[in-house]
This record gives C-alpha cells, sequence and structure tokens, in this order.
C-alpha cells in the first residue's frame, strides 16, 4: 500500500511536468511537420539551427557579441533565423523539385555547417542562458505550479493558437493546405510552390528558437542540447504523424510524459534507446500517425 501511495504521489507531478515539457517538443514538432506537408523534405538541420540561435541570443546579451537587453537579443537573433531559413531554402529549393531524398540529405549539411558554425564563434563550452521567466511558485490541487510552467503554456497555446489562425483564414495559409493536399493541382491553379515553402521554413526555424529558448531554463545550453530536444521533437512528429499538425502536439505531449515517467521510474541512462524504442513501436503500430489509426482513413 505504502509503494501504491508512493507511485501515486509521484504520478501526478511527474505527468504534469511532462505536459509542460510536451508543449515544447510539440512547438519543435509544428516546424518538422510545416515542412514536410508542404515540401515532402524532412528537416534534419531543425535542431543545430535552432541550437545556433540560441547561442546567438546568449552572444548577443551576455556581451560576447554584443551587448544589448534580452529582447533586442531575441529579435535579432529572430532576424537572424529567418534569413538562414530564406538561404537554406534557397540552396535547397532546385533540389526539392527533383527529389525528396536527396533535398532530406542536404538538410543534413546543413545542420552540420549550423554546429560548425557553432563550435566556431562559441566553442563547445557548457553555458547558462539566463531567461526572463517569473520565478515563483504556487500549490494547485497539491501540484507545485512553477512561473516557468505558466510561461511555458501561455507562450505555447499563444504560438499554436496564431499559427493554426494564420493556417485556417488567410490566403496564405489556405495555399499552405491546398500544396500540403496536392502540390500538382495546387499549382496548375496558379499557386506559387516555392513561397509556400519559403513561408514553412521561415515558420519553422522561428518554431524551433521558440522551443530551443524554452528548453534552456531547464537544462543547460551546449552544442548538442537542442539536437537532443529536437530528437524528442521529431518523435513527437512520428507519433502525430508527419502530415498531421494536430497528430505533433498530441505526440509532443505524450513523448513528455512518457519521457518523464520512463526517467523517473526506469533509468535516465537508457532514455535515449527508450525513445527510439517509441519510434519505431509507433512507425509499426501508427505508420500515419495517431490521429489516422484512431480516426480511420478515407477510401
Amino acid at each position: 500500500m505504502e509503494f501504491l501511495s508512493n507511485t501515486a504521489r509521484d504520478l501526478f507531478p511527474l505527468v504534469w511536468s511532462g505536459m509542460i515539457t510536451g508543449c515544447l517538443y510539440a512547438l519543435g514538432a509544428l516546424g518538422l511537420v510545416m515542412i514536410f506537408k508542404s515540401s515532402r523534405v524532412v528537416n534534419f538541420s531543425h535542431g543545430n539551427v535552432a541550437g545556433f540561435a540560441a547561442f546567438l541570443i546568449y552572444g548577443f546579451s551576455s556581451g560576447v557579441l554584443l551587448e544589448l537587453s534580452w529582447g533586442m537579443a531575441v529579435l535579432l537573433t529572430v532576424m537572424a533565423v529567418i534569413a538562414i531559413a530564406f538561404a537554406t531554402y534557397a540552396v535547397i529549393s532546385p533540389l526539392v523539385f527533383e527529389s525528396d531524398l536527396t533535398a532530406t540529405i542536404a538538410t543534413l549539411g546543413v545542420g552540420l555547417i549550423a554546429q560548425g558554425a557553432t563550435l566556431l564563434i562559441f566553442g563547445a563550452d557548457i553555458v547558462n542562458l539566463d531567461l526572463p521567466v517569473p520565478r515563483f511558485s504556487m500549490s494547485v490541487l497539491g501540484l507545485l505550479v512553477t512561473g516557468y510552467d505558466l510561461t511555458v503554456l501561455s507562450v505555447a497555446i499563444v504560438t499554436i493558437g496564431a499559427l493554426f489562425i494564420v493556417i485556417d483564414y488567410t490566403k496564405l495559409g489556405i495555399a499552405f493546405r491546398a500544396i500540403s493536399e496536392n502540390p500538382f493541382a495546387a499549382e496548375v491553379c496558379g499557386l506559387n510552390l516555392r513561397s509556400v515553402h519559403l513561408f514553412s521554413w521561415i515558420v519553422a526555424a522561428v518554431l524551433g528558437v521558440v522551443g530551443a529558448l524554452l528548453i534552456v531554463p531547464t537544462t543547460f545550453l551546449s552544442v548538442t542540447t537542442v539536437a537532443t530536444f529536437m530528437l524528442q521533437a521529431f518523435a513527437a512528429a512520428v507519433i502525430g504523424g508527419f502530415a498531421s499538425l494536430p497528430g505533433s502536439l498530441i505526440g509532443g505531449i505524450l513523448i513528455g510524459v512518457l519521457m518523464n515517467l520512463f526517467t523517473f521510474y526506469v533509468s535516465p541512462e537508457f532514455s535515449s534507446t527508450f525513445l527510439l524504442g517509441v519510434i519505431l513501436l509507433a512507425l509499426n503500430i501508427f505508420p500515419n500517425g495517431i490521429l489516422q489509426r484512431v480516426g480511420g482513413s478515407r477510401v
């Protein structure tokens, strides 16, 4: 009985913190799915580019590169990331129309370039990136809720809500949905595929920066920190289905909760092995994503 009571006592805080972390995985997964839906490319540079952006904010705000306010550092970094997304797509776009596989392999090269640039500019040292997150905590129904938790929830809800509003109610969003469903028909109707592709690459880059910034307070900032975080976002995209934006949200929360439970009850040393096992299991049970599996498919 004591074991069961201790398990139940630990379970709810673990699920809560897993859901918070899962919101960040969902942000990363949304970026991966946006690019895949529009251009059928799996962007393996997502994590390294987001990590480079996190280091840029550190450099711009700490005096390593510049000594700016945190807000100005974020704004300058977002502009830099948009420029990187534009340049990346400019290089990869000819490959996108030739071969999805070739373009996907090319993103590995972009990721290595981003990682190399991070090492060249900032070195391999581990650094701290302090974010202006409210520092308080309160008890809600027995759960300890912190200012960081509320910040992550607020930013995730606003960011994801704004993205879905753009996709559902703007001309660019409608074009994105049309190209995602049938690129050939959309091009015949006069839609510019390259413009929509570029839109998804830019949105994905910004989502990666937001997710990377919010995950840093729970750990430290190194060359591999954000790339590891994006591996879990990749698993969320696999579970939700690379063709489903809502699925990536569910996948992110599931991965966050499962990783928390496994790390606490089993072993943190085998968390990467467990994550790869989840990916393989999801690909076998839900090859088209969990929502399509549950809801069925159209014939």
